[in-house]
């Protein structure tokens, strides 16, 4: 990243996060507000894969730990620890949501995702579902988000799959989860297809 300055996580920060990693759930970042320490030459590429100078990280405990500390703040992706705070790149989602099932029918049916990292979300009013049309092609991104500004890009086969469960629902085709409705597309759209 040129004109920006790349870090070294510290010594202290590093302790931080395994101390954390080790309690109970996920750390309270949103509790975390340290210094900015610049950028750290860490990418997460659409796919989901964690890649650190250039390389993919292969340890997915790693991977797993760094997703534990990371947080979003204006639009910006960061590594947060109490003891400091790092930007890093973001392609697209921070997660991909991997696989999913299905529990209940209908209005009372709840998917539950699972991400890459091994985080689990039930769709609903807090963990939405949303669908994004690239302008050009249509082609539909979907999305979930995990926690706190955090959303995961649903696989293609898991995508599939949530077609299948689709409904039409007050002129839109989509799914219902805890009780809610989420819109994919306009039933209009689909008669195009």
């Amino acid at each position: 990243m040129s004109g920006q300055n790349t870090v070294t996580p510290s010594a202290d920060g590093i302790a931080a996060t395994i101390r954390a990693a080790k309690s109970r759930g996920l750390p309270p970042v949103h509790l975390w507000n340290p210094d900015y320490c610049g950028e750290l030459d860490i990418r997460i590429a659409r796919d989901g894969t964690w890649f650190y100078l250039g390389t993919p990280i292969g340890r997915p405990e790693l991977v797993k730990l760094f997703a534990s500390i990371l947080k979003k703040e204006e639009g910006r992706y960061y590594l947060v620890t109490p003891v400091e705070k790092v930007g890093i790149v973001v392609e697209d989602a921070p997660f991909v949501a991997v696989d999913f099932e299905v529990s209940g029918l209908g209005r009372d049916q709840i998917l539950r995702f699972e991400t890459q990292v091994g985080d689990y979300t039930d769709v609903g009013p807090d963990h939405p579902l949303r669908v994004v049309r690239d302008a050009e092609t249509g082609e539909p991104s979907p999305y979930v988000l995990v926690r706190a500004e955090l959303e995961a890009l649903i696989d293609r086969k898991s995508f599939y799959r949530l077609v299948e469960l689709g409904v039409h629902h007050d002129g839109w085709f989509g799914v219902w989860s805890s009780g809610k409705f989420f819109g994919v597309i306009p039933s209009a759209d689909l008669e195009g297809l």
